[in-house]
């Protein structure tokens, strides 16, 4: 891949996080994200599944390799949500407590952080 492509790639990546994490999320996914295993954090990760899979097709990645860095993303994410609605749960922090903007900070990073990883992985491949 060249710079140019990959520089491409992270922004369709960031792009697809932002609707897939805002405009695509339900109250539903959002309510149950913190119960391991229920479907509407699967849900929530199948979204961004769909939506990595809509950035990586057309820039032409292997599908074998597709099919690895999205089963990747999927456990990744899921698994970020997942702790940080259960940390929020236990230390009972709300929107007007600094330690869930802390959170949601790591968490946002973190996502932002498995795009590069997936950038990298198609870089070396």
């Amino acid at each position: 891949m060249t710079g140019l492509s990959v520089l491409a790639l992270l922004a369709g990546f960031c792009v697809k996080h932002v609707i897939c994490d805002y405009a695509l999320q339900t109250g539903w996914m959002v309510t149950n994200k913190g119960r391991y295993g229920h479907p509407g954090g699967l849900a929530h990760a199948g979204i961004h599944l769909l939506g990595s899979l809509l950035v990586l097709v057309p820039a032409g990645v292997p599908a074998g390799l597709t099919l690895a860095l999205l089963l990747a993303e999927f456990v990744v994410h899921y698994h970020i949500d997942w702790a940080k609605d259960f940390a929020g749960r236990r230390l009972r922090y709300t929107p007007a407590d600094r330690l869930y903007w802390i959170a949601f900070g790591i968490d946002q990073g973190l996502h932002q952080m498995t795009y590069l990883a997936m950038a990298a992985v198609l870089v070396l491949a």
